[in-house]
């Protein structure tokens, strides 16, 4: 049985090229591109391990990370803030906000992957 993993990212590039890294990692990537479904997608997908983008509209990776860390039904899932904002004050805030690890883009596929094995 593959890992599941969902990612979560407003760019279509960035997700398809999130999803194929995993894929070929041998997990089960589900993609979505609507920060406004995210809770509903895990309770439907069941993933062992999020990674989310930072800069979305509506809902920001921080506001994201906070309310799934916050829920018990969410909290125990790991989440990987997946951002462009690479200041040591974004990365701060990220773990302030409940994030399990903060991956800079641009990322190479080895990264991308050995973060997720840290937790799937």
């Amino acid at each position: 049985m593959l890992k599941k993993v969902l990612v979560i990212d407003d760019s279509a590039a960035a997700l398809k090229m999130m999803q194929g890294i995993l894929e070929q990692g041998g997990y089960s990537a589900v993609g979505l591109s609507d920060p406004r479904r995210i809770e509903e997608t895990i309770s439907t997908e069941h993933p062992g391990v999020i990674l989310l983008d930072v800069v979305m509209p509506e809902r920001n990776g921080f506001q994201v990370c906070r309310d799934l860390k916050g829920s018990a039904d969410f909290g125990s899932i790991p989440v990987i803030l997946v951002s462009s904002k690479n200041t040591t004050s974004d990365k701060f805030w990220g773990q302030q906000q409940g994030a399990d690890a903060y991956i800079a883009k641009p990322f190479t596929p080895e990264e991308l992957l050995e973060t997720v094995r840290r937790f799937a």
